[in-house]
């Protein structure tokens, strides 16, 4: 099994990357949605987090009202600090019973926004980074994602910066030019991600 960990700057295409790996064989380990799963409703997550935040972060179907958790948390680190050790150890059981259902001779990618911000990639065989120009990150998210420029930049001033990222990388997705140049790039980088896994390198 070869475990890769896979990383990007938002609006660098990381979703689309993690696609086409899906698409060509690739076991996708997704945190974010791991992440939305252990706290859905009935949950012991979602209980822990009651527990810690109280009633008030439900919405008044009895799942998480993510958006007024969120302006709670991120105004203060130590509240943060105490949803991350709620979540962190949950989507990591979660992440490893469905490696441990991988097949031996599988490639898994762990699909991990905060990769470089966590100090993540001694956990992964090796890490992939999707790279954008930050001027390119910034015309996605304003003409597709439809973000205005100025949350647009405090999000990507949040992450990570490029060359932090790219320090970390063993392999380089260059997303910089139109989409059609990037599926023979993913096809190329998956062949080398398969032959590693069949020589357990």
């Amino acid at each position: 099994m070869l475990k890769v960990g896979l990383t990007g700057g938002i609006g660098a295409g990381k979703s689309e990357v993690s696609r086409l790996l899906v698409s060509y064989g690739a076991v996708l380990i997704d945190a974010d949605r791991i992440a939305r799963e252990v706290v859905e409703p009935g949950t012991p997550g979602l209980a822990a987090v009651v527990e810690a935040f109280g009633p008030d972060i439900l919405a008044p179907d009895g799942s998480l009202d993510r958006p007024r958790l969120g302006a709670v948390v991120f105004a203060d680190p130590e509240r943060l600090a105490t949803l991350n050790s709620i979540v962190h150890p949950l989507v990591g059981a979660r992440s490893a019973e469905l490696e441990a259902a991988a097949g031996a001779d599988s490639v898994v990618v762990h699909d991990v926004p905060l990769l470089a911000e966590n100090g993540l990639a001694p956990l992964y065989d090796l890490v992939v980074v999707v790279d954008a120009a930050p001027a390119t990150q910034l015309d996605r998210l304003v003409r597709l994602r439809g973000t205005t420029e100025e949350d647009a930049r405090a999000r990507m001033a949040a992450q990570a910066t490029r060359e932090k990222r790219l320090e970390i990388a063993d392999i380089v997705i260059d997303n910089d030019g139109p989409l059609d140049a990037l599926a023979p790039q993913v096809r190329t980088v998956w062949e080398d991600l398969v032959r590693r896994a069949a020589d357990g390198s």
